[in-house]
């Protein structure tokens, strides 16, 4: 490697600010001491839909909700002159739909009052790696099920068939203490037999093109005729979406299972479930069985309008045994997530009071019959 020579400099002409920001993928503002937006970027522009001259014409409470968490980190890094950052920020607007974003604000020295703004998307990223701490989770009940399987069930036949034996003989009161133990231990062994589901079909073995539009509206039908009676369905679908590359049964138990909790969760007065079916570029995960990574273009979400899932139990919500249901097992989720990712797809969540979001990234079937 050559030396450098510390006396030369760099003979390109250095950008200005301006093409610098244009540059980047992340929407900044720049706002004034007053509130009013004096710089927007071209990402700025693309997420707000509007024009960077319309932009710099408003103030930007007119542009961001005035509940938004947006306006309190502006206010503050202008107040304080220090920078600061939030994650978890969601900012909706009829405009521009929602958005979960960090927003990074930091003052301009030479400009006292001035606040630089950075409204960074939620990586992708980020969601690829929770999903895949949820496959962990999974795993673990998939060996916890074959060790209960194994080492449990067959005692548990000997202690039931010694039960009714002693039924046979036993006084009335006696009868009662039996009894107990038969119910108690089939209580159990369905637990087991729910719990076996997670060791069953680890890749899938039968994958090819699935209607993801016909197992939407076959599992909206089956809830329109029993657990979601009391909802109203909104779909809102996009008709050229190509093949998903999946297992069709495999992928009625995913949805069956997210718009059964849906419709138990929203609101009782006017519930609300809304499907939505899209196409997206750009992200790729591994597959299980799979040499080359799978492109994750489809996404179906599955919103209500519920009361939202507890922040203490949002990140574990995947999680074996954790739920928010009076008697629940906390079994449904954690299988969504093995059967999504035995697809080699994605699940994330998105809550808050009146709006709670599943989201499922799934491949598409490509030209030479798999995933793409």
């Amino acid at each position: 490697m050559g030396k450098m020579n510390p006396g030369k400099k760099c003979e390109a002409p250095a950008p200005d600010s301006a093409a610098i920001l244009n540059a980047l993928p992340d929407p900044v503002l720049v706002t004034a001491a007053d509130g009013r937006i004096c710089y927007a970027n071209n990402a700025a522009e693309q997420l707000f839909h509007t024009s960077v001259a319309m932009l710099c014409e408003r103030f930007l409470d007119e542009v961001i909700p005035h509940d938004s968490p947006v306006l309190l980190v502006a206010e503050r890094v202008r107040r304080s002159g220090n920078s600061m950052s939030q994650h978890g920020v969601h900012l909706e607007t009829p405009k521009i739909g929602g958005h979960l974003l960090r927003v990074d604000g930091a003052p301009l020295p030479d400009r006292p009052g001035d606040v630089v703004l950075t409204l960074k998307e939620q990586s992708i990223a980020g969601k690829i790696g929770e999903s895949l701490i949820h496959r962990d989770s999974v795993r673990s009940v998939t060996a916890m099920a074959a060790l209960l399987a194994h080492e449990i069930k067959n005692p548990l036949a000997g202690v039931r068939g010694a039960a009714q034996l002693l039924e046979q003989s036993a006084t009335p009161d006696d009868t009662q203490l039996t009894r107990l133990i038969v119910e108690e231990t089939d209580r159990i062994v369905a637990l087991i037999d729910r719990m076996e589901v997670f060791t069953a079909g680890s890749p899938l073995d039968e994958r090819g093109a699935v209607n993801i539009h016909e197992v939407l509206e076959r599992v909206i039908a089956a809830g329109r005729a029993g657990f979601a009676r009391h909802v109203r369905f909104i779909e809102r679908y996009d008709p050229s979406l190509p093949p998903v590359y999946g297992n069709r049964d495999r992928l009625i138990q995913v949805f069956m299972n997210l718009i059964k909790n849906a419709a138990e969760a929203a609101a009782a007065d006017d519930g609300e479930i809304v499907v939505t079916t899209a196409f997206q570029h750009g992200v790729r995960l591994a597959a299980p069985g799979l040499d080359a990574p799978l492109k994750l273009p489809l996404v179906v979400t599955i919103q209500d309008n519920g009361p939202g899932i507890p922040d203490d139990l949002r990140r574990h919500i995947f999680d074996p045994f954790v739920t928010t249901k009076r008697g629940g097992t906390g079994l449904g989720l954690p299988l969504v997530a093995k059967l999504v990712g035995d697809h080699g797809g994605v699940i994330d969540l998105d809550s808050r009071p009146r709006r709670t979001v599943f989201r499922v990234m799934l491949p598409v079937l490509r030209e030479g019959g798999d995933g793409e």
